[in-house]
């Protein structure tokens, strides 16, 4: 072959180089005609059992959707057989974010097997990429890795089916001709909305072009599609930033809270937790001292956690109980209605912990629906923190779930938060349901996630305003599919302030701060302060017994409290600013400004417990504010009698915070510093 001959098949041309190579620019790549060079974004067997496919250009059409965005249809069809391919293309201007996803239909005469269907496809013509992936386990959630992309596929996937985001994240960080910085720099970054398996694909050819294909992840999951009936696949979203990652990540946040959080723009409760107070060792009396406990710290909410259920094998531990939802007689002999009423008397609200897609072997609703549970008959069952997952492709099943939240409600109309956990993938798979109906076992992870949603949409209908938690084992699922349901995420199990202050670094270039819930603990040795700064940029909890603090620490805490409910909505709806990076100094800075830049919270903590000097620590450069104003600068959450450093008399322009900065004087003695920032 020539360099510049052309070959023409059912009215494609497409060049070939002079090394026989496709310039491969499809909007939809297909495999079995003509894209061997890159990976296919979609593969099909029809009915006949031609394995081809072809989609050509039919149509198109650009319309205003009534949530502000514009949204582009581009249909695409197979010039020999009846198949189809719609392409969505929806842009919000505001927020410079696209959402990507296709729609599969055909009109043959039986089932074609779809054996990948992506979301997106897209083509890159830049050079040097870096990509930051995030990869992760227990309590060592979103480690992120930067691999420069050479020639070759390398791919982001999850196959665990439920708490997907265990061992990685479904969000990426692309840098496009270099490495992009906080401030400079061209920069994709997003995920795939999907709640289930996921994979994306980055392939760099020999010219130093990047395909990426992003969509649920095929493996094992063939899916037979009827005619008339269409497969909406999940929504890939992203923005690209030409001015480094911190203009993507506000992007992504604005349009999060604007766009896809359940109440993005109001306000969130702060609470106190009995997990780490407790864990399952509780009774009825006990839980309520903690209510009293809540009402002198000053926050809004008691949440009841794990160990509140099941009879016959009681929730004594995390081995026996999960499936049987009614309140445990001995630990609660009055129920949830006498908590919720008891709480109400101390002026907090009730919470209260569920786990309903799971199931221990030892409870009673395995030992009447074993043909509710995702099991292999002829092979040992694997467990996973002692549990099996519940067959949500089920109908049964999908009632039974909704059930568990719709009986608490109904139950307890005052009930004011759920947090729902998930802490087992799928191991062993097979749907008895789907074995009945002769529907192909390679449905079920797709199938699953679709049931989930559907218990969901089904929770928000009838409850559309109730605050839920995505726990799932800490990060487990952040996927923003699931932000249509609910209101916040539980980032990672392990509450060590050091840890978070890195863990929820890398979760604030996705998500906004409203949605990351920081409980204050006992898992590490620094000081009360820091544990309560650091959980300060976000969602703020406590997971202590406060009849256990001292005069000392207690009035610190109701300080800290009342200092969080005055700056909260600046952290919750402003816009974030990192300032200095934690894996590269020996402290970590970042800020959040409100819309009018007339309010800002700069939070600062030590990241190296090895001797600092003095003179390594030098004036933080602030980012977001109005350089014609003038602002006073206020160091809060002072401990005792801790003595301020920063001048509150002084007076700064903007331009002078930001050109000049503020040292915020973080050192051993002083190992979190949190500063207000107010015009004046």
């Amino acid at each position: 072959m020539k360099s510049g001959y052309e070959y023409t098949a059912t009215g494609k041309v497409f060049h070939l180089n002079s090394q026989g190579a496709a310039s491969n620019s499809n909007a939809f790549s297909v495999a079995g005609i003509d894209n061997n060079f890159t990976e296919p974004a979609i593969a099909v067997v029809h009915v006949d059992g031609n394995n081809s496919l072809d989609l050509l250009y039919e149509s198109h059409n650009i319309t205003a959707t009534a949530d502000g965005a514009t949204l582009t249809t581009v249909t695409l069809k197979d010039p020999v057989y009846p198949f189809f391919v719609d392409l969505f293309y929806k842009t919000w201007k505001e927020e410079d974010i696209i959402e990507q996803w296709t729609s599969i239909y055909h009109k043959e005469k039986g089932e074609v097997i779809l054996n990948k269907y992506a979301s997106a496809n897209l083509y890159l013509y830049n050079k040097d990429y870096y990509l930051t992936s995030y990869n992760g386990s227990w309590a060592r959630e979103m480690q992120p890795v930067v691999t420069p992309l050479r020639q070759g596929m390398h791919t982001i996937e999850s196959r665990l089916g439920t708490r997907e985001n265990l061992l990685t994240s479904p969000n990426f960080m692309l840098s496009l001709d270099g490495e992009a910085t906080e401030t400079s720099g061209t920069v994709m970054m997003g995920q795939i909305a999907w709640n289930g398996n996921f994979s994306l694909q980055f392939e760099t050819d020999v010219y130093k072009n990047l395909h990426i294909v992003a969509g649920i992840n095929p493996y094992q999951s063939a899916y037979h599609l009827k005619p008339d009936i269409s497969f909406e696949t999940p929504r890939f979203v992203y923005t690209i930033s030409f001015e480094g990652v911190g203009k993507g990540s506000r992007n992504m946040q604005n349009w999060i809270r604007n766009r896809t959080l359940i109440d993005g723009k109001g306000d969130r409760l702060t609470l106190l937790n009995n997990w780490e107070a407790t864990y399952f060792d509780f009774d009825q009396d006990e839980l309520v001292a903690l209510f009293k406990g809540a009402n002198e710290l000053g926050v809004d909410m008691f949440l009841l956690d794990d160990g509140w259920f099941a009879n016959k094998y009681p929730r004594d531990h995390d081995r026996a109980g999960l499936g049987d939802w009614e309140p445990n007689h001995k630990k609660l002999p009055d129920g949830i209605p006498y908590l919720v009423k008891e709480a109400g008397k101390q002026d907090v609200k009730f919470g209260i912990w569920i786990e309903p897609e799971m199931i221990n072997p030892k409870s009673e609703l395995y030992e009447k629906h074993l043909d509710w549970v995702l099991r292999q008959d002829n092979r040992p069952e694997i467990y996973f923190r002692s549990q099996l997952v519940l067959d949500l492709t089920n109908p049964e099943v999908q009632d039974f779930v909704f059930g568990i939240v719709d009986n608490l409600f109904t139950e307890n109309p005052e009930l004011a938060f759920i947090k729902w956990d998930c802490n087992a993938p799928i191991f062993n798979g097979h749907s008895k349901y789907l074995e009945k109906r002769n529907i192909p076992q390679s449905h079920l992870y797709v199938e699953y996630t679709r049931g989930l949603e559907k218990v969901l949409k089904r929770v928000r209908q009838k409850y559309p305003k109730v605050p839920m938690m995505l726990c799932s084992g800490g990060g487990g699922r952040t996927d923003f599919s699931l932000f249509r349901f609910f209101t916040e995420f539980w980032p990672s199990d392990n509450t060590d302030p050091l840890e978070r202050v890195f863990i929820q670094w890398n979760f604030s270039y996705y998500y906004p701060a409203m949605t990351m819930c920081n409980h204050v603990t006992n898992w590490s040795n620094k000081p009360l302060k820091y544990k309560i700064d650091v959980a300060s940029m976000g969602k703020l909890g406590f997971d202590i017994k406060v009849n256990e603090l001292n005069e000392t620490d207690l009035a610190f805490c109701k300080n800290a409290i009342a200092n969080y409910n005055q700056f909260k909505h600046t952290v919750w709806h402003g816009d974030i600013y990192r300032l200095q990076d934690p894996y590269d100094n020996d402290f970590a800075s970042l800020m959040f400004v409100n819309d009018v830049k007339s309010e800002a919270v700069v939070f600062n903590y030590l990241t190296n417990w090895r001797y600092v000097a003095e003179t390594t620590v030098r004036p933080i450069k602030l980012q977001g504010l109005d350089p014609s104003k003038k602002y006073k600068v206020t160091e809060i959450n002072l401990y005792e009698n801790q003595r301020e450093l920063i001048d509150p008399a002084v007076i700064y322009s903007g331009d002078f915070l930001m050109k000049v900065g503020i040292n915020p004087m973080v050192n051993l003695s002083r190992t979190s510093v949190v500063l207000k920032v107010q015009a004046i």
